[in-house]
Parts: C-alpha cells; sequence; structure tokens
C-alpha cells in the first residue's frame, strides 16, 4: 500500500450523494490517494506526503533562523 512514511498516511474511501429531483441518488465510492512525493528524509529517498514536506521544511527554517 502506497503511504507515507512518517506520518503514515493512506488512501480513504469517500462517497457523495448526489440530490436529483427530491431523490437521493447514491453514487460508487471513490478512493482518495494522498500526495505522495519522493523526497530525501536522512540521508535515504522515501515517499513522504506533502504535508510532512511542509513541516520539515517549517522545522529547517526554524533551526536556520537560531
Amino acid at each position: 500500500m502506497r503511504q507515507c512514511t512518517l506520518c503514515h498516511k493512506g488512501s480513504r474511501m469517500g462517497g457523495a450523494r448526489k440530490l436529483l429531483r427530491g431523490h437521493y441518488n447514491p453514487v460508487n465510492w471513490t478512493r482518495k490517494y494522498p500526495n505522495l512525493q519522493y523526497a530525501k528524509v536522512e540521508g535515504r529517498r522515501t515517499l513522504i506526503c506533502t504535508n510532512c514536506m511542509k513541516t520539515i521544511a517549517k522545522k529547517g527554517a526554524a533551526k536556520a533562523a537560531k
């Protein structure tokens, strides 16, 4: 399963209901995938999500400011 190696975020199932002329029409479920990118973490090339990339960049900027 493709998931983030840091936070273990994986795919999720989501469904929707469309309102058609006063009646709800159940629509098939769809799978939503996280935005995974390859990045170097601790010298290794790993798949991480963009939220983890953002927090790593923030921590790196905070360390550089000190």
